[in-house]
């Protein structure tokens, strides 16, 4: 793990455990959770070329104030030029140079996830089942969310349960949201491509990700289907899927 990484990990587990302290939730998200959930294979994410730009956390709205505080006795500043967008916080210190993106609830970006219920799940970071849908969530998915799934499908297997990457949760969000559902298979797809023809992957490696695909994929078709479900499906691709996100750049 490189100088910049180490600093985003150590950065990240500082302010949740300074949370932690003071009764507020906070998790880590993104390439950040990736790294501190998949020790074994940061040699894999090394050598995949994976870099880290910011710090992705989630919180509860009903805690903002506690958390502003934090940031606050943290050395962080509130982003001048973006206050809160969607639920959302934009941090910066200006000591260390790190950003901190906080979302508070959910996640609302192509498709939405709810975070109110699921924080508790594990700790320091989200589960790992809202880790992979964080990250299938994209419709546009670039390579470097590809390379985070890659790592994360060969760090930890699909089960049934929260101590792996939990297929009976991630099926029946998707049985009632065809859209979700649509975009998370195109792009299990996507990954299963990017994986055959990675020339990092050894082939244990793209064998372990191809049967983590697969027990996903079956899972999620064999869980029944809402009626909200299949009236959307009726509809299918000829009006739009997901929410349409633009992405936020800060000074």
């Amino acid at each position: 793990m490189d100088e910049k990484a180490v600093d985003h990990v150590q950065e990240a587990l500082r302010i949740v455990d300074a949370a932690r302290e003071r009764n507020i939730t906070l998790r880590i998200m993104g390439a950040v959770a990736i790294i501190i959930k998949c020790k074994n294979f940061l040699s894999l994410h090394n050598s995949l070329g994976r870099r880290l730009t910011d710090i992705d956390l989630v919180g509860l709205n009903r805690q903002s104030s506690g958390i502003c505080t934090i940031m606050k006795n943290l050395g962080y500043e509130v982003a001048k030029d973006m206050l809160i967008h969607e639920n959302r916080f934009f941090f910066y210190n200006p000591k260390n140079r790190l950003k901190v993106d906080i979302f508070l609830d959910r996640l609302k970006m192509n498709h939405t996830i709810d975070f109110r219920k699921r924080l508790d799940k594990d700790y320091p970071t989200i589960s790992l089942a809202d880790l992979l849908l964080e990250k299938l969530q994209i419709v546009q998915i670039n390579e470097k969310d590809i390379k985070d799934i890659l790592v994360l499908l060969r760090a930890h297997p699909v089960k049934e349960t929260e101590d792996g990457i939990n297929a009976d949760y991630i099926s029946r969000l998707l049985a009632d949201d065809w859209g979700f559902h649509h975009t998370v298979m195109a792009n299990l797809n996507k990954i299963m491509l990017f994986s055959k023809k990675s020339g990092v992957l050894d082939e244990g490696d793209k064998a372990t990700i191809d049967l983590a695909i697969s027990k996903l994929v079956a899972a999620i078709d064999h869980m029944p289907k809402t009626a909200r479900w299949k009236l959307r499906a009726r509809m299918g691709t000829a009006i739009s899927w997901y929410n349409s996100v633009e992405e936020v750049e800060r000074q």
